[in-house]
């Protein structure tokens, strides 16, 4: 089963067809993050800012309040996300832009599904495209490929 994509990660596999680099710490642990932790991430992004509590109600591989911060806790050991505390209780957000991460889910997507093969993922792309499950204007992704060979990538 291929996750339905959005236009802006549509845009983001087209645009990255060389090898994402990882020279730093962060983008390593981002890589390296287990299937809870990216999902608790995840949560995180879509709501802005989450407790345990939160992620217990929006995660359904989280069992209990205890897994919640215990993933809360991984993600801000590794500097993924910060903390405040707000009413008794602590607050998370993200600790990294949203595009930083959304490149590393892109190359978490890329390796999980479709081999680490751009290629691949744009058959798939097309063929939610076929399909009607994703709308996808071919002509402007053409640009978007012939301005990417000018540029050399």
């Amino acid at each position: 089963m291929v996750p339905r994509l959005t236009h802006d990660l549509t845009c983001a596999i087209l645009l990255t067809m060389h090898k994402f680099e990882h020279k730093d710490h962060m983008s390593k642990a981002l890589l390296k993050l287990g299937s809870r932790a990216r999902q608790a991430l995840e949560a995180i992004y879509r709501l802005g800012e989450a407790s345990a509590h939160d992620l217990l109600n929006e995660v359904d591989d989280i069992p209990s309040y205890s897994a919640a911060r215990s993933v809360l806790r991984q993600l801000l050991q590794k500097g993924l996300v910060e903390r405040r505390e707000e009413d008794f209780k602590y607050v998370y957000s993200p600790a990294i832009s949203r595009q930083r991460f959304s490149k590393s889910a892109l190359v978490h997507l890329l390796n999980t599904f479709f081999d680490g093969s751009p290629e691949k993922t744009m058959e798939a792309l097309l063929d939610l495209s076929r399909t009607g499950e994703l709308d996808i204007d071919l002509d402007r992704y053409e640009k978007l490929i012939q301005d990417a060979k000018k540029e050399g990538r």
